[in-house]
Formats: structure tokens, sequence, C-alpha cells
């Protein structure tokens, strides 16, 4: 690899000098690395972090410096680009980040620089909300789309359809369906099971649901995930993606959620396991 795109958290303390670091690093080594415009990092997009179209068409990794949202932002952003990832951690965990320490860093740039690496494809998730059987809008996910209520405690009521068959009918704060790499976040804390992250699944999971028998269900990419919007109409509830953007919900409304063609890539620099991985994670909790 020689050319290098940079996306940083500016509410991580400390990213600004250690993508200058990153930058000198490669640049003396003779590649080429851009830092992400100023001004989007400033927050003039809200709060994301890229825009898609000053990546240059050259870049072949993108690596980003924060946490694991950072990286999923970044990978929503620069969705159908095919740009493997590198995660710096700057956040808490960081199930998705490579490198942590400081002292980390330019052992890793090293490796990218030597071509000494792995590329993992992560699937992601594709959601589309009908209301009259038209569509209103759509997005894709890294992690998860959640069914989610608004700002009042009211339980939310939703069936669900599996390839146009009836799987359940819950009431409950709201519904998680993750892809393995979401399986260690919202779902995880949900009560929800861990996937090995480079699987090809999908898993259902309700939140705090008012029901003793009601657990997840993992289910296939092939499958088709239609969720029907039922009960009262004056709850307010949307579909949230990856925690960062959302569309509104009405009753009668439904979702279909699939298996998308866009896929992640992020670049795996260690022979670590995943189990191993997970361990270190958790233990740290």
């Amino acid at each position: 690899m020689r050319y290098f795109y940079v996306i940083m958290n500016p509410d991580k303390q400390g990213v600004r000098e250690t993508a200058l670091e990153i930058r000198d690093y490669l640049t003396n080594r003779g590649a080429v690395c851009l830092i992400g415009d100023d001004e989007i990092q400033n927050g003039q997009r809200g709060k994301h972090y890229t825009d898609s179209s000053k990546v240059p068409k050259e870049t072949e990794c993108v690596i980003t410096l924060g946490g694991d949202g950072t990286l999923i932002q970044a990978a929503r952003d620069l969705a159908g680009r095919n740009l493997p990832m590198l995660g710096i951690n700057r956040g808490t965990l960081g199930y998705l980040t490579q490198v942590s320490r400081t002292d980390e860093i330019g052992p890793a740039l090293s490796t990218l620089l030597d071509d000494d690496y792995m590329l993992e494809e992560r699937m992601m998730l594709k959601g589309t909300v009908l209301r009259n059987q038209k569509k209103v809008d759509e997005d894709i996910a890294l992690n998860e789309i959640v069914i989610s209520r608004g700002k009042y405690l009211k339980m939310l009521q939703f069936e669900v359809y599996v390839n146009q068959q009836f799987l359940n009918q819950y009431r409950a704060d709201g519904l998680i369906a993750a892809t393995p790499t979401g399986s260690t976040a919202y779902n995880l804390s949900a009560g929800g099971p861990i996937l090995i992250p480079d699987s090809q699944m999908v898993v259902l999971t309700p939140i705090c649901s008012h029901a003793l028998n009601t657990r997840s269900i993992v289910l296939s990419p092939k499958d088709q995930i239609r969720i029907e919007i039922v009960g009262r109409t004056e709850i307010d509830q949307a579909a949230i993606f990856d925690g960062d953007s959302g569309i509104n919900l009405e009753t009668g409304d439904c979702i279909e959620i699939s298996r998308s063609n866009i896929k992640t890539i992020l670049v795996k620099l260690k022979n670590i396991s995943f189990l191993e991985n997970l361990r270190n994670k958790i233990s740290g909790i």
C-alpha cells in the first residue's frame, strides 16, 4: 500500500496530533497520506467526518482515528468504494479497531507498507421502509438496524415475517437486527448471541420483551425479514441504522431487511483469533 487517507473523530483527545504523526511516518517512507478535510472534522456535516467525494480514487487504505463508531461511520459514508479500512482506537473497547496503544502505530503502518496483512470482508444490512406499499426511504448498516421507541417509555408492538412466513409478534421496547460484526454491540448488551465476525448471518434480538419465552433467533443471509408496525398510532418510533441515522415509523409501516450487496473490508494485521480478541476485550470491561 502506498496511498492512504486518514479520517479522525475530533471529539477524541489527541487525534489531530496522532493524524499528523501518521502522515509524517508514511510520507517519510515514500507513501502518500492525506488527512480528512478540517471543515468536515469540525462538524460542518453534523457528526459525520467523511466526505466521500474528497477521498481520492487512488486511495488504497483508509485509517480511522477514534473508536468503533468512527470506523462504522466511515464504512457507511464510503459504502461501495471497497476501500480497506484500519481502525486505530482512541475510544473504549474497540472491537473493530486493530491498534490501541501508541507504540503499536508505527509497526502497524510498517506492516501496511510491506503489504504484510490480510483483508476481511464484513457483511452489511439494507433496510427499506415501506408505507402504503411504497418506499419511504432506505439505508445500510454495518452493525445493526434497530426498531426503537422515541422519548416516551411506551411499549412497541410489531410482527416479524421471515421469507413471507409469520415468525412472531413482539411486545417489547424494540428489536435489533444485527450482523455478525454488530453481534458484540447493542445485540450483546440486549442478551443476544455473539457471532463469528466474518460469518454470514443475521440475528434478531428483542429488547426487553414483555414475554418470558422470547429469545434471539439466528437467520441465514438469504432470508428476507419483514417487520410490520402494529399497535397504537401515537407511539413515537423509528428504524435506526448503526445508531447514526433514523427513519421515522408509523403504525402500518413495515421495514424490509436483507443482506446488502455492499460489504465493508477491514484490514487484519495480527494473526489473533476472534475468540482471543474477544476474551481480551471482555476481560477489560
